[in-house]
């Protein structure tokens, strides 16, 4: 049984095939009329012609405004039957060449209809045929025939048409129906073949790993969505690349050892991350090799934590240092520094003694601040935090960088960009000045006395504050900027590089996340993020005792080092 549509699509095609044939015919009647004589009625034949061609583009209009096609069907067939009726008649009744069309008739009523309706068709021809040639006989109608058979063969011709016509309603029926069986299971392993497509596509799509496939030449032809997701690329835009320009690193190979690796990603935001990629065969069984599967994730977040333990070990071991020797250095160095400071009073010595005396007092108080920061960060710190307005402190701390710079006749400018004018977070904020202050500093010392900006941005990124401190000094290269935060690291003559590691400390004690983003060339950009404190939350103040306390507190959430 067709459906809806394929019975639409049955009977406009029959309609056309019917108009098909009746121009082949007229075109052959009228051939044959006018080469050779004939007693074919032409004025008949024509109209009975362009009767069945009208009744046809009738049909055809039918099939397009009524939705009974079942009916449309049994229309057709029955007035199929009459019109070859009517043209057989006027085309020489028994002697008409034109009796194959009853055939047809039959085909087309078992094409369209249930199988019965063959049988029925057949009948039909069979009483029409008769009845006509019957009528012809007894010349109760005008008779175009050129022959008349007796009586006995008249009803041979009949009944031999009989047997025909049923023995073609059987055939085509069978035909149709062993059809319809194989349109069917066609559609029954079409149908079976979509799902199987639908669920290994959807198995690929829900895959938590990223996924690409490439042909023999490396061209994508396949991204799921979580390859998407961690290229921050959209399938459209990656079917066709190469999918070695994507990454930073060479891919592993298939076949080799380095069947499995990892691999740098920058994405559109200049955030680097960094890839595990497993690389295999697509293949067929018996069609060999297609082109490679990626299968990859994100080691980001690993990688960050590694370094970050790393970056705690090396942060203790310092502070356990500082703290071991910083006393026994400072005791000495004081008396150092006092008795050279009585000896430049001296009226005895002359201007070389005077300038050495000078160098020893000036590095003993570079000592002196060393060891300082060393006591400063090595040292428990005691944090009070309390409900704070990061934006007060942000105009603050610049309002003082600006008088400082207006004083010093600097041509550096400070760029604030605040949307709001409150961001709320639970904080020390006397601690947090000192990261922003330090921000500042760094930035002032890297644009140096040249023209330059610091642009200090706030903007709220889902459940946290972000701060940004970029400037347009020179930059740092990635190596540097990896280790930024750990201590002795100072980019700048005469720094003690204890700054940012202090910075860290109070950062990872207010369970926030702090990184550098720079390109030699392009200036660089500190970002740190607090958590926010929600409507109606007023907060409970708390001590920290120790910054040591507090990072093993925010361990799990806190983001150090750096991304760029």
């Amino acid at each position: 049984m067709h459906s809806i549509p394929d019975e639409r699509n049955w009977l406009t095609w029959l309609v056309k095939v019917r108009m098909l044939i009746l121009m082949v015919l007229l075109a052959i009647e009228l051939t044959i009329i006018r080469l050779s004589p004939s007693p074919l009625p032409v004025m008949p034949f024509l109209t009975t012609m362009v009767l069945w061609f009208s009744l046809s583009l009738f049909f055809l209009f039918l099939v397009s405004v009524w939705s009974e096609h079942r009916l449309q069907a049994i229309l057709q067939v029955l007035a199929d039957l009459c019109l070859v009726t009517l043209v057989v008649h006027v085309t020489g009744g028994i002697d008409s060449s034109l009796n194959f069309l009853y055939p047809l008739v039959i085909v087309v009523a078992c094409m369209l209809l249930p199988p019965a309706w063959g049988y029925l068709s057949a009948a039909l021809a069979f009483i029409f045929f008769g009845t006509i040639l019957e009528l012809d006989y007894y010349l109760v109608i005008p008779s175009y025939a050129t022959s008349h058979p007796k009586l006995k063969a008249l009803q041979v011709v009949i009944f031999v048409n009989l047997f025909a016509y049923f023995a073609i309603a059987y055939l085509a029926g069978l035909l149709m129906s062993k059809l319809r069986q194989v349109d069917v299971q066609l559609k029954d392993a079409s149908g079976a073949l979509q799902n199987l497509q639908a669920l290994h596509e959807n198995i690929v799509q829900s895959m938590s790993e990223g996924v690409i496939t490439t042909g023999l030449d490396g061209r994508i032809t396949l991204v799921n969505r979580a390859a998407q997701q961690l290229l921050e690329i959209s399938e459209a835009e990656l079917r066709g690349q190469s999918v070695a320009d994507l990454f930073q690193d060479p891919l592993p190979h298939f076949g080799t050892e380095r069947g499995n690796g990892e691999v740098r990603y920058v994405g559109a935001n200049g955030f680097r991350k960094t890839f595990r990629v497993l690389v295999s065969a697509l293949n067929l069984s018996a069609g060999g090799d297609l082109g490679f599967v990626y299968t990859f994730d994100d080691l980001t977040e690993i990688r960050r934590l590694e370094r970050e333990v790393r970056m705690q070990d090396r942060l203790a071991a310092v502070g356990r240092l500082a703290a071991a020797i910083a006393h026994e250095i400072r005791n000495p160095l004081t008396s150092i520094a006092g008795s050279v400071s009585m000896l430049s009073e001296t009226s005895a010595l002359n201007e070389d003694e005077r300038h050495l005396l000078q160098i020893v007092i000036r590095e003993s108080e570079r000592l002196n601040n060393i060891i300082t920061d060393f006591l400063a960060y090595s040292r428990g710190k005691q944090y009070r935090f309390e409900r704070a307005n990061l934006v007060a402190l942000l105009h603050d701390t610049l309002t003082l960088l600006e008088h400082r710079l207006a004083s010093e006749n600097s041509p550096i400018k400070i760029g604030r960009n605040f949307p709001k004018s409150e961001a709320w977070v639970l904080a020390d904020g006397d601690k947090l000045k000192q990261v922003f202050w330090n921000f500042c500093e760094n930035a002032v010392r890297a644009m140096k006395s040249q023209q330059g900006s610091l642009t200090v941005t706030l903007t709220e990124r889902g459940r946290d504050w972000e701060m940004s401190f970029a400037d347009t000094g020179p930059g740092i290269n990635p190596q540097q900027t990896e280790k930024i935060f750990e201590p002795f690291q100072s980019n700048f003559e005469g720094g003690t590089g204890l700054g940012l590691a202090i910075v860290y400390q109070i950062v990872q004690a207010h369970e926030g996340k702090v990184w550098a983003r720079s390109e030699v060339g392009k200036g660089t950009s500190f970002v740190v993020r607090l958590r926010r404190m929600e409507e109606g939350d007023r907060g409970t103040p708390r001590k920290v005792l120790s910054a040591a306390e507090s990072a093993a507190g925010a361990q799990a959430g806190s983001a150090g080092g750096s991304r760029g």
